[in-house]
Formats: C-alpha cells, structure tokens, sequence
C-alpha cells in the first residue's frame, strides 16, 4: 500500500481535472449519465434500508444507517472514473489554479457533467418508482409501498426550505456537504490500493449524509423520486414538484456544493501546499 503526500495528491487532483476537461462532450456526457445513476444508487439502498429505523432506534440512529448505506454510489463513481459534478467542483479549479487549463475548459466541464449528472439521477428516479417505492394489483392499480412512503418524507424535507433563512440553511448544508464530499475523494487519492480507497470514501460520505448535508446530485435523484412516487398518493405535498425542486434546493445546495469545493478544497489546499506542489510540477 502506498500512502501519498497531501502536496502529491494536489497534483493528481490537478493532472486528473486536465484529463476530464479536455474529454469528447459525449464521453463526458456518459460518464456523468453514468455517476448520476451511481449516485441514485447509493441513494436508492439508503431510503430502503432506513424505512422504519428511526420508528424503532430512534431518529439519530436512522440517520446513522442511512449515512452508512449511501456511500456505496460514490465508492463505485470514484472506482469506475465516472464524472461527479460535486468532485470535479474541485478537480478543474485545482487544475486551473495549477495553470493546466482555463476558465473555459472549467465551465465546459461542469456543464457537460451537471447535465449528464441530472439525466442520470431523474432515469433512476424513474426507474425505482415503478420498482420498489410501489407494488401493483392484476388490474394496473399502482400501491405506493413502505419504501415509496420513506421516499415520499426524504423528498419533502429536501424541498422544505422557505425564506431567506430556509435558502440559507440550505446553501450552508451544500457547503459542508461538498467539503466532505472532496475530502473523501481526496483521501481515495491518497492510496493505491482499493480496500484503502473504500475505506477512505466511506467515513466522510457517511459523515456528510448523517449529519443531513445536502448533496446536489443526491437531491437530483430523491426529489424527483418523491415527486414521482407521490403522484401515486393523489396527495398534495408543499413545494414537492418540479419547480419547488430548482427553488427550494438544488440551485441552493449547487451553490454550495460549488463553494464547499472550491474555496476550503481547491483554494485552500493550493495555498498550504503551493511551494510543494510547484516543485512538484516542475519535476514532472
């Protein structure tokens, strides 16, 4: 196993981000589809495996298995190369300020990604409605099951925030969120070997879901989910549709996602380890 230095970790970040932004548009396209479906993945495994917990454990308990479940959509994201928005958040502003690429070729990779990123959730939403969020009787009557009423309440909460405060709220919880989404990719950066790469992405990804951060792409895929599923319910849910999903959420915790990755990771980073990193760059 071999264990790289924070300043050699900067550096893969920096040379990885050159290599996703200069890749063809549909080859980007892809693999975002790919790390969007990834993601709704891990996503989908934790609203069915904590349905019921908290009634039973309580809630601190149920937000424990939820965040220990969830990390398996970025594990496989991270071990297949598929394209995260919320990582390369960090990966092209790491390779910009390492003189690698331009503001252009940053723009064209969060674009691409967060488009690709969105398709890939809304198909799995799509997909786990009509799988296990619902059972359906010989005639075609669709029963939203236990797992589509957890989906339901994940979906709600996710679209609750209100006012100035609530938007708030919502920006800071993207910010902490993505710190601890990096910090997990940074940390699989930091080991060859993929026993050490799991470990490493599970810790923080479980930190980040527990503790209630809101993840941009995650919220791509439960948001829609719970607006899918609830249509089955006849039942009306405040700001639970596709406009409450952009205004109540995801342009808030995209925003600070966006933050979260790019000021305390990619600045930050690049300031405590600049000398090295330079030299670095120049050996190479």
């Amino acid at each position: 196993m071999v264990t790289f230095s924070p300043a050699q970790v900067c550096v893969k970040i920096g040379t990885a981000g050159k290599g996703k932004c200069n890749l063809p548009a549909f080859n980007m396209l892809v693999r975002a589809f790919l790390a969007g479906v990834y993601i709704a993945m891990g996503a989908a495994l934790a609203t069915v495996g904590s349905t019921g917990v908290a009634a039973i454990w309580g809630a601190g308990l149920g937000q424990f298995v939820t965040g220990a479940l969830f990390p398996v959509g970025l594990i496989i994201v991270v071990l297949t190369g598929a394209e995260l928005f919320t990582g390369d958040a960090m990966f092209a502003p790491m390779s910009l300020l390492q003189g690698q690429i331009g503001i252009g070729k940053l723009v064209y990779l969060w674009v691409v990604v967060y488009i690709g990123n969105l398709i890939g959730s809304v198909f799995m939403a799509f997909l786990v409605t009509y799988g296990p969020y619902t059972a359906w009787d010989a005639a075609g009557v669709a029963t939203v099951t236990a797992f589509g009423t957890r989906a339901i309440a994940i979906g709600a909460a996710k679209v609750s925030y209100t006012g100035a405060m609530g938007i708030l709220s919502c920006f800071f919880k993207g910010i902490l969120c993505n710190w601890l989404v990096c910090l997990a990719i940074f940390l699989a950066l930091a080991a060859d070997d993929v026993i050490s790469k799991i470990f490493a992405i599970w810790f923080p990804i479980m930190a980040f879901v527990a503790s209630g951060f809101e993840h941009c792409v995650a919220n791509m895929y439960f948001i829609p989910a719970a607006i899918m599923t609830n249509g089955f319910t006849g039942n009306t849910v405040a700001n639970l549709n596709w406009v409450g999903m952009w205004t109540n959420n995801i342009i808030w915790a995209t925003l600070g996602n966006i933050v979260g990755a790019v000021i305390f990771m990619a600045i930050v980073y690049y300031y405590c380890y600049k000398s090295e990193i330079c030299a670095l760059c120049e050996a190479k």
